[in-house]
């Protein structure tokens, strides 16, 4: 086993609406990431999954929580030269490769940001030809450092925006849900070219999607969010041959199969009612709501996240009946 890179530990982040309400968008959520693994993210809309990825990379303050690089904590505050270190070994692939890119600036200065921040001594030659290795690296060519971001398409702007979180050689990289914004043919393209950059780099990823199946196809541990905490978390292969908590069953449920005789066939775990609202969430399971295994304990308990089996963690009641 390769050793832990990134610990987080009860980490939560709320956000103050009002002068009465509290949003509690990550609550209480831990995990470990070891070097050179990827670990999935999935989710609903809503539950939290960007709000926990910003918060590692230190564009939220955590409310309560650490998080460990390394063993060493970078959440809180940090030194000037703490700060610049972290933000070397750490980077972040963002949604919206239409908003995530300036479009008054051209692809080799964005491309070059990080290496400018980090007041990297080379001249402007050298400059360029890292950006444009960068960019060959990524699939695209030399001449397309001096376009600006309206002159490509959604895929190529997305490959721009992995380059420059690749500039300055970091270490571990959150994907905040880089294909979402994309075709399904440029998705496949993208994920195959992450696999390919980590096998090369040595990254580590924190990989955010909607689309667990496509999380299955990149990462080795998935973890499963429902209202801002973990509800499952254990390998690809494990999630989808047995998986424990009812939430994460309904998800896999929804998962088109491609036998359409098979597919007519099975039947789809269809969940009622509606997400309860993270300013006012109830008491116990906070799917119990939905579930329709809930029983009395489950309204009333909230259920601690435990590992039921070699690196299988659930958050449930009555995992052991199903």
């Amino acid at each position: 086993m390769s050793e832990v890179l990134l610990e987080v530990k009860n980490l939560k982040k709320y956000f103050q609406i009002g002068k009465k309400q509290t949003l509690k968008a990550v609550d209480g959520v831990s995990f470990q990431i070891r070097k050179g693994e990827t670990l999935g993210l999935v989710g609903e809309s809503g539950c939290g999954k960007s709000t926990l990825g910003r918060t590692i990379m230190r564009l939220y303050h955590p409310t309560a929580g650490q998080v460990l690089y390394n063993g060493k904590r970078i959440s809180g505050h940090l030194s000037k030269e703490e700060n610049r270190e972290c933000c070397r070994k750490m980077q972040m692939i963002f949604q919206d490769p239409y908003m995530s890119l300036d479009p008054r600036m051209k692809v080799v200065d964005i491309v070059a940001e990080g290496l400018d921040s980090q007041n990297a001594a080379m001249s402007r030659e050298e400059r360029e030809s890292r950006v444009v290795k960068l960019l060959e690296m990524v699939g695209l060519q030399r001449e397309h450092a001096g376009r600006f971001p309206h002159e490509f398409s959604g895929g190529q702007r997305q490959r721009i925006g992995i380059a420059r979180a690749l500039a300055i050689r970091p270490e571990f990289v959150v994907a905040d849900e880089p294909i979402s914004a994309l075709d399904v043919s440029i998705q496949a393209q993208v994920v195959n070219l992450l696999r390919k950059l980590q096998d090369e780099l040595g990254l580590t990823y924190l990989f955010i999607a909607h689309d667990i199946s496509m999380v299955k196809y990149i990462s080795n541990r998935i973890g499963v969010m429902y209202l801002g905490s973990l509800v499952e978390l254990t390998s690809s292969q494990a999630m989808f041959d047995r998986a424990l908590h009812p939430y994460t069953q309904a998800l896999l449920s929804a998962i088109p199969l491609p036998d359409p005789k098979t597919e007519r066939k099975r039947s789809r775990i269809v969940l009622e009612g509606t997400v309860p609202s993270p300013v006012n969430i109830p008491e116990g399971c906070k799917f119990c709501s939905r579930c329709r295994y809930a029983e009395d304990v489950c309204r009333r308990i909230t259920p601690g996240f435990h590992q039921v089996e070699e690196g299988h963690w659930v958050a449930c009641h009555r995992y052991a009946e199903r």
